[in-house]
């Protein structure tokens, strides 16, 4: 499951509730197009929004959707006695992995962010995904740092953000200070296509939630070696890129998930807003110059 591509789906909303029928449509639309994870609850998943109630509703709504497919899930919280919480959820609901990303209001230091992982570890089965987004964490891992988590035993897959320049370089970089068999995994979805061909051995993807045939096209072609061609689909998607550099992720993928009829009103949750007129018009535009449907 820390292979291939890994597809994050929205959390709908419909109001102050979760639209379990709307998630339900996302994970199903996901399998159908053969990814081979799904990753529920992750910032995609606005997990940071939600209830542990909640959270584990969207876990066993996903996991009754997604079939033979491995569900991997989001347990990042402030405190590491609600991290286990979560994990505890996550593993009496039948999760395969565990998503764990460094939440914090106070700035974490690299000992309190490997007593975290270390600690989680030790009291759960499941496998875990180190989730670097300093984005939305607020926190910068050092590859000193995710070589020593690394070698935490459960830890399976280290996510990174984007690299800023060469992306060559970067995963050769990082994967020569890891343990041999921990998985390495790419989100930054415009990279993707690079990262996959230069060593990555996953794709933890946005767009996968909501356009999973179009990513898959780009794994199923680094998997062939056809790495010219992988090149080309992540170019044709450049009309979305350019958004998500400009607007973000989230509020594009929820207002694309909307404009092709894949959600009745906004995936997110109050204080967030989508995307503004001029965003939305932008968008309207790329999804013609795309051919998209739904």
């Amino acid at each position: 499951m820390f292979d291939g591509l890994s597809a994050f789906p929205l959390t709908p909303m419909n109001g102050e509730d979760v639209d379990l029928k709307a998630l339900a449509g996302l994970v199903s639309r996901a399998t159908l197009a053969g990814v081979d994870s799904l990753g529920v609850l992750g910032s995609t998943g606005n997990y940071a929004y939600l209830s542990r109630e909640e959270r584990r509703t969207v876990l066993e709504a996903a996991i009754d959707s997604a079939g033979d497919v491995p569900v991997l899930v989001g347990v990042g919280a402030v405190r590491t006695r609600d991290v286990l919480a979560l994990a505890g959820d996550a593993q009496s609901a039948g999760a395969a992995a565990l998503l764990l990303a460094p939440v914090s209001y106070q700035r974490l230091t690299d000992d309190e962010v490997f007593g975290l992982y270390e600690c989680v570890a030790a009291e759960t089965d499941l496998p875990i995904v180190v989730y670097d987004n300093p984005g939305t964490t607020g926190f910068t891992f050092s590859d000193d740092l995710h070589a020593r988590i690394a070698r935490i035993p459960g830890i399976a897959s280290i996510k990174i953000p984007p690299p800023a320049a060469d992306v060559s370089a970067r995963i050769g970089k990082l994967r020569a200070r890891l343990p041999q068999g921990t998985s390495l995994g790419i989100s930054g979805d415009w990279v993707a296509a690079e990262a996959l061909a230069a060593g990555c051995d996953v794709w933890y993807s946005v767009i996968g939630g909501v356009l999973p045939i179009q990513a898959k096209t780009i794994v199923d072609h680094v998997r062939a070696g056809r790495t010219g061609e992988a090149l080309a689909a992540s170019r044709r998607l450049e009309p979305l890129w350019t958004l998500f550099k400009a607007y973000g992720s989230l509020r594009v993928v929820s207002a694309l998930a909307e404009e092709l009829g894949l959600l009745s009103a906004s995936a997110l949750p109050l204080p967030l807003r989508g995307l503004d007129s001029e965003g939305r018009e932008k968008l309207a535009k790329a999804i013609r110059q795309l051919g998209l449907e739904a």
